[in-house]
């Protein structure tokens, strides 16, 4: 099997005009590296001809593949069949819509190359609608405040890896957008560049209203995975003290009231809510204690031994 430098790593969907423009980009850029590669496209179940002009270009080319999704199941699952598919050191995604320039590849190795693991790319001016910009600029803002992680552009997808990443991570729902996030916590080093942004030339957007409420929850599960999973009592605990704390405030404040005055009064709904807010705060502390007993019971099991560096 010959040693591969480099993977391309491309999901398309319905990008019939733009995949052979791409490639030859793509080709221009090798050329001047001087790389072995291997390019991997993948078909998340297109509709137009796009699978039949890939599959001539890997007639053309005998280090282009091309996988073929029986249906559209998302860039995460896309993302995820192309790294357990390919070969090289180094992987590089792009987006297949052209936005994406080949051309900034060196600009992204030269960065790997100081030593980071991971190196995201940043459009930093974007020629895309506000309707996409702004919950991007949102999305990252409130991503950043959660996670600690200083990347500026989590929806880019222009980006490169060193193997070690990518065997370290499961995608899948919208959680491709939080790989930086995911790398970070399994702390590899992670950086960005800034890269250029084209305007869309073919086709359109793939992306809807509902990607943004998709992307908010995996923002959440996210947070939950990366700072919780090995102390999910603390996640759990922390919010269940405070309602069960708010409820027993409410509690003293109406057992006051009877005790002053004679009668609550008209506050029996204040009552119920008080009870309510301590029983949610049980509940919630408990589950953190079960929680936490789970995951002593599997990492006795079993220990994660990837945080290994070196064993002489």
């Amino acid at each position: 099997m010959n040693k591969v430098e480099l993977s391309f790593i491309i999901p398309a969907k319905n990008e019939e005009k733009s995949v052979e423009k791409l490639y030859k980009k793509i080709l221009e850029v090798i050329s001047k590296t001087r790389k072995t590669y291997e390019i991997i496209f993948i078909d998340d179940g297109s509709t137009d001809t796009t699978f039949e002009v890939l599959s001539k270009l890997t007639k053309k080319n005998n280090k282009v593949k091309v996988i073929k999704l029986r249906g559209n199941f998302g860039k995460s699952t896309a993302l995820q069949v192309g790294f357990e598919r390919s070969r090289g050191k180094i992987v590089v995604t792009m987006d297949a819509d052209l936005q994406d320039d080949p051309a900034e590849l060196p600009k992204l190795l030269n960065k790997l190359e100081e030593g980071y693991d991971l190196v995201s790319g940043w459009k930093k001016q974007r020629y895309d609608p506000i309707s996409k910009t702004l919950p991007s600029k949102i999305g990252n803002f409130a991503t950043r405040l959660l996670t600690g992680i200083s990347i500026h552009d989590l929806n880019c997808g222009y980006k490169v890896y060193r193997r070690e990443v990518i065997e370290n991570l499961n995608l899948y729902g919208e959680l491709y957008k939080y790989i930086p996030v995911l790398a970070e916590k399994q702390n590899f080093k992670v950086s960005e560049v800034i890269v250029k942004h084209h305007k869309r030339k073919y086709g359109q957007s793939k992306f809807g209203w509902e990607r943004n409420m998709k992307g908010f929850l995996d923002m959440i599960t996210i947070v939950f995975l990366t700072v919780y999973l090995k102390r999910p009592a603390h996640f759990f605990g922390t919010w269940g003290i405070i309602l069960f704390s708010s409820g027993f405030m409410i509690g003293l404040y109406i057992t006051y009231l009877r005790i002053a005055t004679g009668s609550i009064q008209y506050r029996h709904p204040l009552l119920f809510f008080g009870i309510l807010l301590m029983i949610i705060g049980i509940q919630l502390v408990t589950t953190g204690l079960v929680a936490e007993m789970i995951v002593n019971l599997s990492q006795k099991k079993g220990r994660d031994v990837n945080f290994i560096d070196q064993e002489l």
